[in-house]
């Protein structure tokens, strides 16, 4: 996304003085500085850019005192499951994880996202700058906060915007992200998650699609006979981006950077790494995401000695559906179908260990059907 104009960041609209929320209340009361000063240059001393984060009650507290309830234990805000990925993997010497900690500072944990990042202003990511002259935006604009952040997978996955796939059909019916993702799950509900998959409030295609195993709808056999068994991605998700690796540095000047190898479009069915009661199906699809054993490097030497303790290839939720596709074109498009399915081969070796959880073991490729559900 092009970053905005440097007038286009900082311009307050009057109008913000009309705000019948938030009008009244003057600058300092959210930004600090001295109001009173008539130089500007000491008038800002001690002014906070977003005073939203990382505690938003001194700013939103008094009026919106369940969201500032819940706020820092939302996902977008605390990170969480970064952490405890990342530790999952670490390396047990303390002296090791201490240099783990800084390398997550300088590289990963300044995406997170806060009130104002979403309500006021785009997110860093992009260089932030005003949504519209400080005026407040209850609901965030898509393209300019949600796709922000949530580009190079989502947003092109969602748009069609990657060679040889299609817009989702959710995006041809002009859905934007609220539609299934609502604000009591981005305000978080006060409880802490390992992932964004065990989120109680999280979207579920059911919510929308209640009808798919009634007698009368449309494929209802087919439903039925693979409801807890394959996800609905598997049958209806384009092919989507994978990355191989990511590793991170700073440069002579001390500015962090990261390199990412090769990333490839490909689609995959695995075993469930995360069986659960709201997601119990055997088969899900999976994505390659950016890490390898020598990610923080830089940093500290075997940053990451126990990464074989989770799969480099996760549970993927692409958004990228369609009502019909290669694989669901019939049954034996994906029964007996090895090509669509993480086989052992399709891993190079010294990342099976890491993977043994999900890969599909041959024998438990579905097989191929001689009959076809009408």
């Amino acid at each position: 996304m092009e970053p905005l104009a440097p007038h286009e960041k900082i311009l307050v609209d009057s109008d913000i003085l009309e705000d019948e929320n938030h009008g009244e209340i003057a600058c300092h009361e959210c930004h600090g500085g001295n109001p009173g000063d008539t130089d500007w240059k000491t008038a800002h001393e001690g002014v906070v850019r977003d005073p939203t984060y990382p505690d938003a009650a001194a700013a939103c507290g008094d009026c919106h005192d369940e969201i500032n309830e819940h706020y820092q234990k939302s996902l977008h805000v605390s990170l969480r499951p970064y952490k405890i990925v990342t530790d999952t993997r670490a390396n047990p010497n303390a002296g090791v994880r201490n240099k783990l900690a800084g390398a997550m500072n300088a590289h990963c944990f300044h995406c997170h996202s806060s009130c104002g990042q979403c309500h006021i202003s785009r997110p860093n990511s992009v260089e932030g700058g005003f949504l519209d002259g400080h005026l407040f935006q209850k609901k965030p604009p898509m393209e300019e906060v949600c796709t922000a952040c949530h580009g190079s997978r989502i947003r092109q996955e969602y748009f069609g915007e990657h060679e040889g796939t299609q817009p989702s059909v959710h995006r041809k019916m002009d859905m934007s992200c609220d539609g299934c993702h609502a604000g009591e799950e981005m305000h978080g509900d006060g409880k802490e998650y390992a992932n964004r998959f065990e989120v109680e409030n999280g979207p579920k295609c059911v919510d929308c699609h209640e009808e798919i195993y009634e007698r009368d709808a449309e494929n209802v056999i087919t439903h039925r006979i693979h409801k807890d068994k394959a996800s609905c991605h598997v049958c209806h998700a384009q092919p989507y981006k994978n990355c191989s690796a990511c590793h991170v540095g700073k440069d002579k000047k001390g500015i962090a950077f990261s390199k990412t190898k090769a990333s490839w479009f490909d689609f995959r069915i695995g075993l469930n790494p995360l069986k659960s009661e709201k997601r119990p199906e055997k088969f899900v699809t999976l994505r390659h995401v950016p890490i390898a054993r020598e990610t923080f490097g830089f940093y500290v030497k075997d940053a990451l000695s126990n990464f074989d303790a989770l799969p480099t290839w996760k549970l993927a939720t692409p958004h990228n559906i369609k009502l019909k596709t290669p694989q669901n074109s019939s049954c034996n498009a994906c029964h007996g179908n090895e090509s669509l399915f993480l086989l052992e081969k399709d891993v190079a070796e010294e990342r099976r260990a890491a993977n043994k959880s999900v890969i599909v073991p041959v024998d438990l490729v579905p097989r191929k059907q001689k009959w076809q559900p009408k």
